[in-house]
């Protein structure tokens, strides 16, 4: 079986785990060389380290029972994305409304905002420009097929 045949496999059987669990969505997943499987998910109001552990002791039966890998001989890691990991899917942008975000344009340009909305075309994020009594907020609608990619900032 091809790396591609078993990730396609295990895709398939952890959205099938999670098809009873509908606010947790797959966000991607790897194969390393050594058989270590790595699994990230996510969910509209986050998802906790008891839940991670609960879909590891899950998903690791279920590819064991399937025989993808000789018995014993993979390792699999369940978590969510980093916080410096770029949003990836749509469910992703609509959970993190509010906050600040860094977008990557194509042209490898970049902007700095509030994420306000997200819709199936595009995001609209507030950017600020200027300092002090001079700043000036401004709405800036960002289509999807112009963003490399996005990134939660964190702000202390």
């Amino acid at each position: 079986m091809t790396i591609e045949e078993q990730l396609q496999r295990i895709e398939a059987l952890t959205n099938g785990m999670l098809s009873n669990e509908p606010e947790y969505f797959l966000v991607s997943l790897r194969i390393k060389p050594t058989n270590n499987v790595k699994v990230y998910l996510d969910g509209d109001n986050g998802l906790s380290i008891e839940k991670c552990v609960y879909f590891n002791r899950k998903l690791y039966k279920l590819i064991d029972e399937n025989g993808f890998f000789p018995p014993g001989e993979f390792s699999l890691e369940v978590s969510s994305p980093g916080v410096e990991e770029p949003l990836k899917m749509h469910r992703q942008y609509s959970k993190n409304i509010g906050r600040l975000v860094e977008v990557i344009f194509t042209d490898g340009t970049k902007k700095e905002g509030k994420l306000v909305q997200a819709t199936d075309q595009d995001i609209i994020i507030e950017e600020m420009t200027g300092k002090g009594k001079k700043a000036v907020t401004q709405k800036v609608i960002i289509p999807f097929n112009n963003i490399k990619t996005t990134t939660v900032q964190i702000q202390f």
